[in-house]
């Protein structure tokens, strides 16, 4: 039987939890709803806020606490609209994956930053005595630190809708919402108010930072620890309001709260099947929409689509280009360890898996124009369908590959066939819940190791009933020139990476892949053509998707063990940018673009330790200055040698006269 006091108890947790949500989807929501910006990297503004906090606190005592709850939400609000006025304004009316894009390449950025500055290892810093003691209340013992959040997070969610219900910059706020073109033909700088709202949004997230960290530590994943819950909280409420934020906030906040207490098995769960309902029944949220300025369902086609070529390459170009490529990489085990180390082959092997990964993105992503936050869910299937199946059913690596493929195929349709329904940043979310729902569930089975992950998986036998080999027991060459264990693999890998590309490429040359693209170009007119959107998008996105599985199959083969990490939405991020970095839209540009990102990541991590911080950095360029990729870097070089060599001279030969059409 539940008690009134563990009743008390769970509610207050809740609050005290919940009035942070607030303050971060409060900004978060502001933002979307005024800018239409859905900033990945809101999160790491909070964790900013928390870490400057900890360098006040333990510079100057107890009174640094006090100081940083003003001094910080000013300075971080401050880094937040300098960053509008610089960047984020750039990407203004280029479509929501290109602010997507943004700022997780700023995400990236400030969490390096943070390594950079104060380490990896987690801080702590305690309140003041005043404020830290135990409260008693009508026999009711609490934390007078909860308190303390409970009313100072109301207090200033209170100060922000008086200000928006109020004051004229909230009319001028609320009216841009609504309709910024209104707003600007009236002789509004509406530009000078998107910047109040950005850094105002970085300033809400930074306060509830600084109270944050005095209650739990302070860390480098604590801003991903808390973006996800607002993404929930701004899709519960509804995207772009302020009173959805704090309603939103404080529900998730006491639904935690108590599920953690009462039935602890689906924590972490329940929020994301909340989640996922709204956005199937009620996608506006519980307080409507987003007003006309903004439509958070809206499909659009990018900037960031090259088209099969990218505009750089012909057919022909493309098949000599390929075929060079496959020799090149067919010769490399032949050199390892002559010209060498043996470290370049399992490099590659970790480059072509994430090619394949990052091909399969490109199908939703470039020719469908579906922003998928939530791709890892089946790179992550994949692997452990593939370990398990190897613990379990049968060693065979092809048993095993047949296994993941039908698993993340089943998997791909019931997702897509919930998650085709919605678009936009509806969809984008959609994914994102999924994804996080099956990796908490990973994290909580016995089968699937829980938090420890697979291991111990035997060693891969390539073939059927028992018969077959293992790499590592082959000897193929003659010395110095012998392929066994790493190099096998690798030729059996770029093997199935090539088939695969060709298989794709032949599907989007097909009638298909026009549809797809006329899909991605405006959805409303495929409809009026006749074409069935849902079910093509439904087709693409179980295709992708199941690429993506024979990715992550690949991968547990190779690695012989899996994590639930590789169900993280970072990892669908990381996959994201390589699509991007590369050129989306290509097939082979997503491919370079993972090469790039391995090659970063694993060099320069090597030698940097802040290597996300020049990747991010890289990839913020390439968003703003090289929207279709590194694919049309040849063709960018070209344009500003002939701008800056200027229109060709006059010539003193005559010319032929027009000829008109009566002439």
């Amino acid at each position: 039987m539940v008690s009134g006091v563990q009743l008390l108890d769970v509610l207050l947790n809740g609050l005290t939890i919940g009035m942070v949500y607030v303050l971060v989807a409060a900004g978060l929501s502001i933002v979307f709803g005024v800018m239409g910006v859905l900033n990945l990297a809101h999160g790491e503004l909070l964790a900013l806020g928390a870490y400057f906090a900890f360098s006040l606190v333990t510079g100057f005592d107890a009174g640094g606490f006090w100081v940083a709850l003003i001094a910080v939400p000013l300075l971080v609000g401050g880094i937040g609209a300098v960053t509008e006025r610089g960047l984020v304004n750039r990407v203004y009316g280029r479509g929501q994956l290109a602010q997507i894009l943004l700022t997780f390449g700023l995400l990236l950025v400030i969490y390096d930053l943070k390594r950079f500055v104060w380490g990896n290892d987690p801080k702590f810093y305690s309140p003041p005595a005043v404020v830290d003691q135990t409260i008693t209340l009508f026999g009711f013992s609490y934390s007078g630190y909860s308190y303390f959040i409970i009313a100072a997070g109301g207090v200033l969610a209170l100060a922000v809708w008086a200000a928006l219900t109020h004051t004229r910059v909230g009319l001028v706020i609320r009216a841009g919402s609504e309709d910024r073109e209104m707003v600007r033909n009236l002789g509004v700088d509406i530009d000078r108010y998107y910047t109040l709202v950005f850094g105002a949004g970085a300033a809400l997230a930074a306060f509830g930072g600084v109270v944050l960290g005095g209650y739990q530590n302070v860390s480098l994943e604590m801003g991903n620890a808390v973006i996800i819950p607002a993404f929930v909280i701004v899709v519960l409420g509804g995207l772009g309001s302020f009173r959805g934020a704090v309603v939103g906030g404080l529900l998730v906040g006491i639904v935690q709260s108590a599920v953690s207490t009462f039935v602890p098995t689906i924590q972490g769960v329940v929020i994301f099947l909340l989640m996922i309902g709204v956005l199937l029944v009620r996608p506006e949220g519980l307080f409507g929409g987003t007003g006309e300025g903004v439509d958070a369902g809206r499909s659009e086609p990018s900037e960031f689509v090259s088209g099969l070529g990218g505009g750089v390459l012909t057919g022909y170009g493309r098949s000599r280009l390929g075929l060079a490529v496959v020799a090149v990489l067919a010769l490399v085990p032949v050199f390892s360890g002559v010209l060498y180390s043996g470290f370049v082959v399992s490099l590659l092997i970790t480059v072509l898996i994430w090619a394949l990964f990052a091909m399969s993105l490109d199908i939703v992503l470039g020719y469908t124009g579906l922003i998928s936050l939530g791709h890892a869910l089946f790179y992550g299937l994949g692997a452990y369908a593939t370990l398990l199946t190897l613990l379990y059913v049968s060693p065979s690596a092809f048993v095993a590959l047949g296994v993941a493929l039908v698993v993340t195929a089943a998997a791909a349709w019931i997702v897509g066939h919930l998650a085709i329904r919605v678009s936009g940043v509806y969809f984008v979310m959609i994914t994102l819940a999924f994804a996080e729902i099956v990796r908490q569930v990973a994290v909580r089975l016995d089968v699937t190791g829980g938090s420890s992950g697979l291991f111990g998986a035997p060693e891969p036998l390539y073939g059927i009933g028992g018969v077959g080999i293992r790499f590592s027991e082959v000897l193929v060459g003659v010395e110095p020139f012998v392929f066994t264990g790493d190099a096998l693999f690798y030729y059996f890998l770029l093997g199935v990476v090539v088939a695969s590309y060709l298989g794709v490429r032949r599907m989007m040359a097909a009638p298909f892949g026009t549809v797809l693209q006329a899909i991605r170009e405006s959805e409303l007119r495929a409809r009026f053509v006749g074409y069935e959107v849902r079910s093509v998008k439904r087709q693409a996105f179980v295709v992708s998707s199941t690429l993506a599985g024979l990715s992550g199959a690949l991968f547990a083969l190779y690695n012989g063990f899996v994590a639930p990490d590789l169900l993280n939405w970072i990892n669908s991020g990381n996959a994201i940018i390589m699509v991007v970095l590369g050129g989306s839209g290509t097939l082979y540009g997503p491919m370079l673009g993972a090469a790039a990102f391995t090659l970063i990541e694993r060099q320069l991590s090597a030698v940097i330790p802040w290597w996300r911080l020049l990747l991010g950095t890289l990839f913020v360029v390439v968003v703003l200055v090289l929207p279709k990729g590194l694919i049309s870097l040849p063709a960018r070089i070209r344009d500003l040698r002939a701008g800056a060599e200027g229109p060709p001279a006059p010539t003193d030969e005559p010319t032929e006269p027009e000829v008109g059409p009566d002439d």
